[in-house]
């Protein structure tokens, strides 16, 4: 445990940006939610499926759901690759952990770490797997309640639930596609725990950018 201090202590340090970012990013919605790309998405999903329902747009919905369901999927299948790709590695960590090690400024880590670090990157990994699964269900679900007819004693109602469950696939496609960002300080990890903290800060600094609502035309640019 004492020969692996530092690269445990680097990702705990990783771990605690991350989520004090997130506690932020939390804070900072709460008190302006038009500052967040992610609120911005939620008013503007939620304005879609009003207008697609009334207006009985039926094509506009089928075309987007199935833009969207195919994102989702190729996001998921990507995965499966990354997760096939990491055991194929694990499975030489002999071989190449002194390789990938070459620029580790501290004490290479043993065959145990290296599992350990590709562990977390399989974790990750299945996790991204697993939400972008469930933002392809619940897009399917989308495609037959959407096409509904309305009843006009309960309008309001059918479009709330169709408006919830469409917002609930963005949330779990947001969540596979920040699991895929957080693989890059893991591959980072592999070259040494110096490595792993510089790029969760570099991480922190794209997400803080990505989750800022653009206010100017110069703020689509970043």
């Amino acid at each position: 445990m004492t020969s692996h201090a530092t690269d445990l202590l680097s990702f705990a340090a990783s771990a605690c940006m991350v989520l004090i970012y997130q506690r932020y990013l939390r804070w900072r919605t709460k008190r302006a939610p038009a500052s967040s790309a992610q609120d911005v998405m939620l008013a503007a999903r939620a304005a879609w499926v009003g207008s697609v329902m009334r207006e009985r747009r039926d094509i506009l919905a089928v075309q987007t759901l199935r833009n969207s369901t195919m994102s989702a999927s190729f996001m998921a299948s990507t995965a499966v690759l990354l997760i096939i790709g990491v055991l194929t590695l694990s499975a030489q960590g002999d071989k190449l952990s002194g390789t990938w090690q070459m620029l580790n400024f501290f004490e290479r880590a043993g065959a145990e770490m290296w599992l350990f670090k590709l562990l977390m990157m399989l974790f990750d990994l299945l996790f991204a797997f697993f939400s972008f699964s469930m933002s392809v269900r619940i897009f399917h679900h989308i495609g037959y309640l959407i096409n509904v007819p309305l009843d006009k004693a309960s309008e309001a109602v059918q479009i709330r639930r169709v408006e919830a469950q469409l917002n609930r696939a963005g949330i779990y496609y947001r969540i596979g596609m920040r699991s895929y960002y957080f693989t890059v300080p893991l591959l980072f990890w592999l070259f040494g725990p110096l490595w792993l903290l510089g790029a969760t800060m570099a991480m922190v600094f794209f997400l803080f950018h990505l989750d800022r609502a653009p206010r100017r035309d110069t703020d689509l640019m970043g």
